[in-house]
């Protein structure tokens, strides 16, 4: 396990990465896309910039087929 330093670059290198994963969606998993958007929401530099991730993790949610998104949410509610 690596432990970063405080005054690492990583948080910056995870946002950078998120980015280039949203501006490419077409070419990514929706797995990797909500986590892209899970990053942005929290680390985004403005409002607008967290919102848009907000927005866009509610359209690969709503993408989901029902009965895949039940399961995933009764696991998240049995943690």
């Amino acid at each position: 396990m690596t432990i970063h330093p405080r005054s690492s670059a990583w948080p910056a290198d995870r946002v950078a990465e998120a980015r280039a994963v949203l501006a490419d969606v077409a070419h990514h998993s929706d797995l990797l896309i909500r986590l892209a958007c899970n990053v942005l929401a929290q680390h985004g530099e403005t409002p607008g910039e967290r919102a848009d991730a907000q927005r866009l993790l509610v359209v690969v949610d709503a993408r989901r087929p029902v009965q895949r998104a039940q399961r995933e949410d009764q696991g998240r509610a049995a943690r």
